[in-house]
């Protein structure tokens, strides 16, 4: 019976959250290994389906950096980054949309569907929901892409129609060629555009820490000026920067919270949203 009792206070803890969010939009970029690991799929698709049986409208964005450099490996392509961007040619960018679009979010869509009837996945290529631009840089990096803009139609369409959008991060230019964009940018303007109550990012790390050497210090909470202080002052590192930016510019867009967490942990979007402590760094518009 105690143990009977235990379960259902957990229930009666996710309640006010239920409420809170029902009918809410939720932009998760899925990424980390959580994309790699076989049972972590399980988990967070599990928890995507629970998310919308419960009343939330989850959007998930991915990339699949790991696997592409996989295959071309396999395929004896050059592998070229340039300051943590890929060098994206022709051939390479044909590849990028077979391994995300023909593989990954197929693979992320089945999962979903084992449940029901309940994700569709697209390309930012389809309906014009990504229009890239090609990414200004000192040195050509080929068809490496930033966002000029979302369509929110294409997703607001397969929401009222009852589906969980899967967004693999590539997006079309004005010339019709695709380009390959940053999933952490894509799922940050997917936000800004969605007027999404909150934008998750799953990765490898537990959050934003105060001593990044220091794995003790994780910060639950901090403000969007808190911030960008440690954007400033370089406490952010490199690898969480591209995320941390995309949450700064959600939130400055009117998203009311972001949270980092580490998307290794079993139903980690789960215990973010549906409990009091959750497990990573949310980042807040208002000061305290």
């Amino acid at each position: 019976m105690e143990d009977l009792l235990h379960r259902a206070e957990i229930l009666m803890e996710a309640l006010p959250y239920i409420k809170q969010y029902y009918g809410k939009t939720v932009v998760v970029k899925y990424g980390g290994a959580a994309m790699t690991n076989e049972a972590l799929k399980e988990s967070i698709t599990s928890d995507i389906v629970l998310m919308k049986l419960v009343g939330m409208n989850p959007v998930i964005v991915h990339g699949g950096g790991p696997e592409i450099t996989s295959f071309m490996e396999r395929l004896d392509m050059p592998v070229n980054f340039i300051e943590g961007q890929r060098v994206t040619d022709e051939a390479t960018m044909d590849l990028v949309k077979m391994v995300l679009v023909g593989k990954v979010n197929k693979e992320l869509v089945s999962l979903v569907n084992q449940h029901g009837k309940f994700a569709i996945g697209v390309s930012g290529d389809d309906g014009g929901l990504i229009k890239a631009r090609k990414k200004a840089s000192h040195v050509d990096l080929g068809f490496v892409g930033d966002v000029d803009e979302i369509d929110r139609r294409v997703l607001d369409n397969l929401i009222e129609d009852g589906y969980t959008p899967i967004v693999a991060s590539v997006g079309a230019g004005p010339d019709g060629k695709s380009y390959n964009i940053n999933a952490d940018a894509v799922a940050g303007e997917v936000a800004a555009a969605m007027c999404a109550d909150k934008i998750i990012f799953l990765t490898d790390v537990r959050g934003i820490y105060a001593d990044p050497g220091d794995k003790e210090s994780l910060v639950p909470e901090v403000t969007l000026d808190e911030c960008r202080r440690m954007i400033d002052t370089g406490q952010v590192g490199s690898g969480m920067l591209p995320k941390v930016n995309a949450c700064v510019k959600a939130l400055e867009a009117g998203v009311n919270r972001a949270h980092i967490l580490d998307g290794t942990i079993a139903h980690a979007l789960l215990l973010e949203i549906y409990t009091r402590e959750g497990i990573g760094t949310m980042i807040r518009k208002e000061t305290k």
